[in-house]
């Protein structure tokens, strides 16, 4: 029987696919001879390669490159762990990034087309505009205002109105709690909660979907700052930042969400810890972004409460249950997952010029992550398309 037919690939590469997997110890269990891989005694077979890929989270062709990639992060890394900044992102994060870069650029390709004017807000006030006008600016452009707040506690139904006023104005909300639609590999919110892709014609906002509801709709008012600012960059919305640019989007965030001159009406004159829990079922944002709230109008000074104590809500949090898409680890309609994690307003647009022979499926189907033609058509479908008009 033929010996199995080994792939020359540099050490180098190998060791740099190791540490960029983050997944170091699962890789050395699983191949025993990765050490030799390694050090250039032993070259794996294709099959073992092509495994290899697969489990370190990185594309073949990577592997047969001389020396390794520069592989630079897309987009400024804004992201702090007790203030200090996070040098080496996640295959996961990277990988969600890139998604949606290349569906950021097919909907600019796609507008252009069309003659579409750029959207005025991106990029119109900087760092120096104070955070409650520009919050009032965001609030006025989306309709966001006090009628329009969902039943108090209704987080599902308070992000999806929100998900929907954002989209009209012309931004792409992506919402996914995994990379792409594999279930496999779940986003971390501990890693990020969000990041924002600014252009003024297709600007992204994405939210880490497996986040508590409250905590992604600060998210996405954080990420809109970021759009207002005109910059993109992935965050994870800390409150302890040393950021400028991230203090500033909290502040911005905050005000959108629960406005000073609301606050101030709901909470009266009652002693501001005692009324956190009903002001941020209220508002429906987190306990947390109460607490920084009532801080910056001066209610409550920050030496009289703990945050630790506090903080754990963000994570733990509210429960999706009531929501069957809202957490992608939950399962739900494929469909309507599916649509949530690339977007209606970049969905529709793709499904549109697929049916009407601009977009290839096979480019279509590279851009949802899916693999057949009756899946396509059944996406149509949830989006509105009727299956008369379908035709390969």
């Amino acid at each position: 029987m033929p010996s199995p037919v080994r792939v020359q690939v540099a050490p180098a590469v190998i060791s740099w696919a190791i540490k960029r997997s983050q997944r170091e110890d699962y890789l050395r269990q699983k191949y025993s001879k990765l050490d030799q891989w390694e050090n250039g005694e032993l070259q794996p077979t294709m099959k073992q390669l092509a495994s290899f890929a697969k489990d370190a989270r990185v594309a073949q062709g990577y592997l047969y490159l001389s020396e390794p990639p520069d592989d630079k992060f897309p987009i400024p890394d804004l992201r702090t762990i007790e203030n200090l900044e996070i040098k080496e992102p996640s295959p996961d994060l990277i990988d969600t990034i890139y998604a949606c870069q290349r569906r950021q650029n097919w909907y600019r390709e796609y507008l252009l087309i069309y003659d579409d004017e750029p959207l005025d807000y991106v990029g119109s006030v900087g760092l120096q505009t104070p955070p409650k006008e520009v919050a009032h600016r965001i609030r006025d452009k989306l309709r966001f205002e006090s009628e329009v707040r969902a039943k108090p506690g209704r987080w599902a139904d308070q992000l999806r109105l929100f998900i929907q006023r954002i989209e009209e104005v012309g931004v792409m909300v992506m919402v996914n709690g995994v990379v792409g639609n594999n279930t496999h590999r779940k986003l971390n919110p501990a890693e990020f909660r969000g990041f924002a892709l600014a252009d003024d014609l297709a600007p992204v906002v994405f939210v880490n979907g497996a986040d508590a509801q409250s905590a992604q709709l600060f998210t996405l008012a954080h990420e809109m700052a970021h759009i207002w600012l005109g910059e993109s960059a992935v965050s994870d919305t800390s409150w302890t930042s040393s950021q400028t640019t991230e203090i500033w989007c909290n502040k911005v965030a905050a005000e959108v969400l629960a406005p000073t001159k609301e606050l101030l009406k709901e909470l009266g004159n009652d002693a501001p810890l005692e009324r956190v829990q009903n002001l941020a079922e209220s508002f429906n944002v987190s306990q947390i972004v109460i607490l920084w709230r009532l801080v910056d109008i001066g209610r409550l000074k920050s030496s009289e409460f703990d945050p630790d104590d506090w903080i754990h809500e963000i994570s733990s949090g509210e429960s999706d249950k009531d929501d069957p898409v809202a957490n992608d680890s939950q399962g739900g309609n494929f469909y309507y997952s599916l649509i949530r994690r690339v977007g209606r307003r970049f969905g529709r647009a793709l499904v549109a010029s697929t049916l009407e022979g601009e977009t290839l499926y096979r480019d279509a189907f590279r851009m949802l992550g899916i693999g057949k033609t009756a899946t396509f058509h059944k996406f149509a479908e949830h989006l509105g398309y009727k299956r008369r008009r379908f035709t390969c």
